[in-house]
């Protein structure tokens, strides 16, 4: 249900020829008569500055990733209820498996003229599909879309198209919450009190090598892999990793930076993380189903996985206060999105279903589902008994109750990288926990080609 990071020269790939690709938006307001997005014609109605306009009806595509296995008759009742209220449309329901080639086939998609109409994106594929113009400018062709969503959330869905300018194309969907999610057994071999979740990152590193100590080759603390923490981690740390406009990396600025990749170069080389993860894709997910590792991911939904294939770690399973660090406040990261294609044939029926499925109602109902552990973006939802009076001790309750209570102030500030930036500062913090560069030297190194691929990029 988590869309994966994309990593490793895959990542330069898509977004190098996204870039060359895409054209840009132009054309005039709603009307019929070609004008084109992304280098492929659309109807004047899709761009420009004019609210869209027409009628809701006809066939329409809707792409999820891997969704329909466990929410099946969930997302067929959605729509259902939309072909009911709105009689003469149809739409086509897409289930992609989420996999490694994902962004690479949305690419594919996107430059072949056959995006779905209504896709769900996560906040690297949204800032590169933008970039090259192929998706709508929501808040321009319905000037309310953005009511129903808290403000903290609607703002993470601004992009910017090919001319740098900041646009909505994405309706926020379904958040996760950030949490620390942790085996009690282990914690307790390494001398670490359960209870007392640490306050910051660092005591959270220090925790990590009490484990790795106690561990000694048998169990670890965490994944080596940094993708799975920039930018997420320095966002938590309050460290500002792009200028004011976005044009420029200023992360290797603060000294906690270099820190922060010394402490992740130290706990590599004490064996808090398996040796074969550093360049690995696969999250915590597995290993700590087998009582391996201590720490678990971030993601709320994450209990989940565990108490459906291991009920035995499930039972030693806990769920705590990811470290607020600098910000005071949790960081609830960036949520999924529901986008529309700048290309849809159909937009207007293409932006009502969206709204429709991404609607208080249609929130609410499927977040309430007792097998996942998801959170609304809209403010009604959140104001449903429901979150605001979770209650129990078991991991499932803890986490719902804990990010429940973390909405109501939570900060969404995840940095939007491009996947070649991101990249570009991963593979630098690797070859530090490899002992081949300083930390201080690899940030410096970082900063410099991150800046390098947002010169490009324009």
């Amino acid at each position: 249900m988590r869309a994966k990071r994309l990593t490793g020269s895959l990542a330069c790939l898509v977004v190098l020829t996204l870039t060359a690709a895409g054209c840009g938006l132009s054309g005039g307001g709603s009307g019929d008569g070609d004008a084109t997005a992304g280098g492929c014609k659309v109807d004047k109605g899709n761009v420009g500055t004019g609210k869209l306009s027409g009628e809701v009806k006809g066939k329409i595509t809707f792409q999820t990733t891997n969704l329909k296995k466990d929410f099946g008759d969930f997302f067929n009742g959605v729509i259902a209820d939309f072909e009911k209220a709105h009689p003469g449309t149809e739409v086509k329901w897409i289930d992609d498996p989420g996999d490694n080639t994902f962004t690479t086939r949305t690419v594919a998609d996107a430059q072949a003229c056959t995006l779905a109409d209504v896709i769900n994106v996560n906040a690297p594929t949204a800032t590169a599909l933008t970039k090259a113009g192929y998706l709508l400018d929501v808040a321009t062709k319905d000037p309310a879309a953005s009511k129903p969503f808290v403000p903290s959330f609607w703002k993470t869905a601004v992009f910017k198209d090919g001319d740098g300018k900041a646009i909505h194309t994405a309706l926020p969907w379904y958040t996760g919450g950030v949490v620390l999610t942790y085996n009690k057994d282990l914690l307790k071999k390494a001398g670490v009190d359960p209870a007392k979740p640490p306050t910051t990152l660092f005591g959270l590193f220090a925790d990590y090598e009490k484990v790795a100590k106690a561990g000694d080759g048998k169990f670890y603390a965490t994944m080596a892999n940094p993708v799975w923490r920039i930018p997420s981690d320095f966002d938590q740390m309050g460290i500002k990793i792009l200028s004011d406009d976005g044009k420029s990396a200023v992360f290797a600025d603060d000294p906690r930076t270099a820190q922060w990749v010394a402490w992740m170069a130290k706990l590599y080389k004490a064996g808090a993380m398996p040796k074969d993860s550093l360049s690995s894709s696969n999250d915590p997910s597995t290993l700590y189903s087998q009582g391996k590792v201590a720490y678990g991911s971030t993601n709320p939904s994450f209990v989940r996985f565990v108490k459906q294939n291991s009920p035995s770690i499930y039972d030693k399973t806990a769920v705590g206060q990811q470290p607020y660090d600098a910000l005071g406040r949790a960081s609830a990261g960036a949520p999924q999105y529901i986008s529309v294609a700048a290309t849809s044939k159909n937009a207007p029926t293409a932006l009502s279903f969206a709204e429709f499925l991404t609607n208080a109602e249609n929130q609410t109902a499927w977040c309430k589902d007792p097998n996942v552990v998801i959170f609304p973006t809209t403010t009604d939802s959140l104001n449903d008994p429901f979150f605001q009076n979770a209650t129990g001790s078991d991991p499932f309750s803890q986490a719902r109750k804990l990010v429940a209570d973390q909405l109501k102030t939570a900060s969404t500030n995840q940095t939007n990288l491009s996947p070649a930036v991101q990249n570009a500062m991963v593979s630098q913090v690797q070859l530090a926990m490899q002992g081949k560069k300083s930390p201080e030297q690899a940030v410096k190194d970082a900063q410099e080609k991150a800046n390098e691929l947002l010169k490009q990029a324009g």
